[in-house]
């Protein structure tokens, strides 16, 4: 509470009540305590290292493959289906160097035929897969 009290000249003394800043000070103080280990806590991730590139590799050309709009794949412009797919990529994953298997969606295919898709090359080994932003079918 500000307590004023009068002089002996009759003038007023006002002094400052500082235990509001205080009392917000220490709630402050309180929450940075609390809030400071949340903040410093931090994941340890294991990174993979990637290995050296070779120099004396030969790059392959990479693999565009299409997933139209009605779920329809194409290998490099050429229309196949899933099968085929997987003899394609099987083959791809088992070349050293692999070549890069750029994965073009059109923009109003079903996400299930693009997982199938992706999922098809995983299983089969394809660890180059990459998305292209070029959307020919606007």
């Amino acid at each position: 509470m500000a307590m004023s009290s009068s002089t002996a000249d009759g003038e007023v003394m006002v002094e400052m009540n500082t235990t509001p800043l205080i009392d917000v000070m220490l709630v402050l103080l309180t929450l940075l305590i609390i809030t400071l280990p949340i903040q410093t806590h931090a994941v340890k991730l294991d990174m993979p290292q990637a290995a050296p590139p070779n120099p004396n590799a030969v790059q392959s050309e990479p693999v565009t493959l299409t997933v139209d709009f009605d779920g329809t794949v194409l290998w490099n412009g050429t229309a196949v289906d899933r099968a085929t797919m997987d003899a394609y990529l099987a083959d791809a994953a088992k070349q050293d160097p692999q070549p890069e298997i750029h994965i073009d969606a059109n923009r109003l295919a079903k996400y299930d035929a693009v997982a199938r898709v992706l999922a098809d090359a995983q299983r089969l080994g394809a660890t180059h897969i990459g998305f292209t932003g070029i959307d020919q079918y606007n």
